[in-house]
This record gives C-alpha cells, structure tokens and sequence, in this order.
C-alpha cells in the first residue's frame, strides 16, 4: 500500500518476509534512530500478520498453544508471549491482544505475528485445536499496520484522534483500545477511520502500534506526517532493528527460533510464580524439565565497531563457546569511565556526546555472569564486548501519558 510512498521519499528497499521494504530513507538510519528517542518517528509495519481467534473456548486454546498465562490478561489489555513446539522451540513470537466477548458471548482475541507467518502460527493453532466452537481466521490483507514511537507521538495521536480521545488518558503500557474491523469503534482517527490503537511497540521508546483497515493505510501515514510536522520523520527496518537490540528484544527466527527457547533474556514470556514453578501447563513445557546447555545473553562493546552477525564466533580464554545472533549499533549511546549513557540519560555528564556502542545478542553453550567480557571474531576482526543485562539505559518505554 505504502511502496510509492517509499520510492518517493528516496526509500533504500529491500526484500523482507517477501515485502519490498525500506532499509532506510534519505535522512539516514543514524538520524532515524536518534530522532525517535528525542522526537519520534513512524514506521510501515504493513508486513506483520494478524489472526483472529474467536469462540466460547478461544480461551482454551490459547492458554495450550501460547506460554504466557492470560488468566490474568484483561479486556484492553494485550501481552508478549512465545508460541512453541512440542520440542520448546520456537514457532514465533506474538502479542496477544484481549477484545473481551463479542455480541454472541463468544471471547475474541487477536494474535500479532511476524510478516509471513499467519499461515504457519494459523496450522500450529488449528492442529492443536481440541475444543469446540473455535475459529482461526487470518485477516491478511484486510488490515494494516503503522507503528509511531517516540515522544512526541502522544501528542501526535492526540491531534488524530476524532473519537476516543479521553480514552488514551492514562493508558499504560500493554493496553489497547479500540479494533479496526468495528465500524462503530470506541476510538477512530479524523474522518471516522477505526483503529486499534496499542501502547506497544518494538523500539523501547513511548509510542503507538496503529492498526487500520487496509483501504485507509495511505491516509494514515499522510495524517500522521501532516499533524507531526517537524516532529515525526518516517524510518526504516534498520532503524527499528538498531533501537529493538538497545531495548534488548529479539527478532524472530534470527534470536529465537527453531532451538529450545531456555536461558534467554526474555524468560519473562513463561508462565512462572513467584517461586519459578509455571502457573499452567502449554505445548513445549516439557523441554523446562531438562533444559539443554544453550544460554542466550545481551551483550554491549567499548565503540561502534561491529563484526558480521552470521558466522560470527564468540570466544571466551580464546575457546569458541557460541555465535553471535545479532550484531548492531545504538548510535544514541557511549560510554564515560565505563558507565552507558543514552543522550535520554538525565544524569549524562554535560560532555557527553554519544559516539555509538555495538550490541547485541550471542548464544552460548556456558553460563556467563554480567560484566564477563568475550571476544567476538569474524573474517575481519576481533572485538572484545560485555555480557550485560540491559543495554540502552532510561527508555521512555513505560512512562506515564
């Protein structure tokens, strides 16, 4: 829908997912990236997939096939969560999202998946589906989907917003109003357009997913340009991969995928009390009993150098242990006597001018503690990083609006 519109603006296309889209425009990644943690910034996220799953067990068979534990998911609410295998590796990663029940009774809910994988996350669903009155529907090419992120953009939604404006008052981070396929929506942009509008994102920063109905796609990536101003620029994937690894989030099938998904960073996803013991049983919880010897670990460097990120070893006392997942540069950050700063950092010293830091994600056969240090090695050279365990430091993420 949106592809003039990125060869207009000078768009750096490439093939994702079978998708034409932009790496980059004109103004460059570095600027993009910096521009959506001090401004913001809008995002074509028209290639990510969505299924509707419908009826009086939708419920069920939900809580089998994803690992988080939605028994305390409230209407309005939606959250992150994997979707395994029988072995415990990983189908994809998805937000769930509660719509509460519909005018007959039955409970709606709606997954967001990774671009092209609707039919393979719709099979796994479909095949593990022993309940009754359930439906799986995906509804590509029927949506689409705008992320705006950055401060600036809760203003910007503000100006947009023809109904429902009162709604987004206080709206935490994981909530949603709203669904694009009811005409009658509590909240729609200027000219009555519905839209799920969610306080999530994929940058670590405060911002929005927007879902549209396909058909207002162009309107609204032009309303949100006009009503920003010099407040918003559009951004590319490299954009938003470079400030995902900042906020320490994966990407499908390249940090997570078909291995087992234990000792990650975003363990967070499984359905554990307080005493690490799960709350439910779902499809690939068994792996938990006897997990294997793979430990995935965020990592961050002394500079902006970067190695390749496939086929890159990473070594401890010179032994090879792993691989590097993914290998990037946060461009709004540094160090000073060691310490990470973002040009967010309200104790930054007053000198401090960000030179970039590389980052990213290895995974490893050993336990490694933060603070150990390995080296990277590619065809090219040697680096040395830091196993850490957050990387961009005082994202907006989770502010109050």
């Amino acid at each position: 829908m949106l592809n003039a519109i990125h060869r207009e603006l000078k768009g750096e296309l490439t093939d994702f997912g079978g998708w034409e889209m932009p790496l980059w425009y004109s103004t460059g990644s570095v600027k993009e990236h910096l521009y959506v943690i001090e401004k913001s910034g809008v995002f074509d996220i028209g290639h990510m997939d969505l299924l509707r799953v419908k009826g009086k067990e939708a419920f069920n068979l939900i809580q089998l096939c994803l690992t988080r534990n939605i028994s305390k998911l409230g209407v309005g609410a939606c959250g992150y969560s994997m979707i395994l295998n029988e072995q415990g590796h990983v189908v994809d990663d998805t937000i769930v999202y509660n719509l509460g029940k519909d005018n007959l009774g039955k409970d709606e809910y709606i997954l967001i998946v990774n671009a092209a994988m609707g039919p393979a996350v719709q099979r796994h669903l479909e095949q593990h589906n022993v309940f009754q009155d359930v439906t799986v529907t995906d509804e590509s090419g029927c949506f689409s989907k705008i992320d705006l992120q950055g401060p600036a953009s809760v203003a910007i939604i503000k100006r947009l917003l023809e109904k429902g404006r009162g709604t987004i008052e206080g709206l935490r981070y994981f909530q949603f109003r709203g669904d694009y396929s009811n005409p009658v929506s509590e909240i729609a942009f200027d000219g009555n357009i519905p839209i799920l509008l969610s306080r999530t994102g994929y940058t670590g920063e405060v911002g929005f997913e927007i879902i549209m109905p396909y058909g207002k796609t162009l309107d609204v990536w032009n309303m949100i340009l006009d009503a920003g101003g010099s407040d918003v620029i559009p951004c590319g994937l490299a954009a938003r991969d470079s400030l995902r690894v900042g906020a320490v989030l994966p990407l499908s099938h390249q940090d997570i995928g078909n291995w087992p998904f234990v000792h990650t960073p975003w363990d967070f996803a499984l359905p554990r009390d307080k005493e690490g013991k799960f709350t439910k049983d779902f499809i690939g919880s068994g792996i938990y009993d006897n997990p294997l010897s793979s430990y995935t670990y965020p990592f961050c460097g002394f500079d902006p150098r970067k190695t390749e990120t496939h086929g890159t070893s990473v070594l401890w006392e010179e032994a090879p242990i792993g691989t590097v997942s993914t290998c990037a540069i946060d461009m709004a950050i540094g160090r000073m006597e060691g310490k990470i700063y973002s040009v967010a950092s309200p104790d930054k010293p007053a000198s401090f001018k960000p030179k970039g830091l590389v980052c990213g994600f290895v995974r490893v056969e050993r336990p490694l503690e933060p603070g150990a240090k390995v080296t990277l090695k590619d065809s090219r050279r040697s680096i040395e990083v830091e196993i850490v365990s957050d990387i961009r430091p005082n994202r907006t993420a989770r502010v109050g609006i």
